[in-house]
């Protein structure tokens, strides 16, 4: 997926005024998720994700740290500045998205690194 296919999906996902903002929400969602997952699997979705969206999952190159769903959102409303269930928007938008924009193998093997909770953001309510 192109870079600009992901964030109108991401923009329209998340009703988004502008380009600007999902770019913005879906760089704010990768870090937190970077910090949550191995470096070797942020490489992985790296690798199938557009420029320069695949650089922000590099910059936490550290050991994966073991976030609840709750912290996770509160780290995401951090960095954007959004109240805690606007951020559960924000990451809903943005990973449905990845989900959509990378392989189902590795959305399961993403899925399988996280908690059950972290299913229903990806849109796979199913697995939760």
């Amino acid at each position: 997926m192109k870079l600009e296919e992901f964030l109108a999906q991401v923009r329209d996902r998340g009703e988004y005024g502008s380009r600007e903002e999902a770019e913005q929400v879906s760089t704010a969602v990768l870090r937190v998720l970077a910090t949550r997952i191995t470096p070797e699997e942020a490489d992985d979705l790296a690798a199938q994700l557009p420029a320069p969206l695949d650089d922000v999952l590099h910059r936490e190159r550290r050991a994966p740290a073991p976030l609840g769903l709750e912290e996770f959102l509160r780290r995401v409303a951090q960095h954007t500045g959004a109240r805690p269930r606007t951020a559960e928007w924000d990451a809903s938008a943005v990973l449905s998205t990845v989900a959509d924009a990378v392989s189902g193998g590795q959305v399961n093997h993403l899925l399988s690194q996280l908690p059950t909770s972290y299913a229903e953001l990806f849109g796979r309510p199913g697995l939760s």
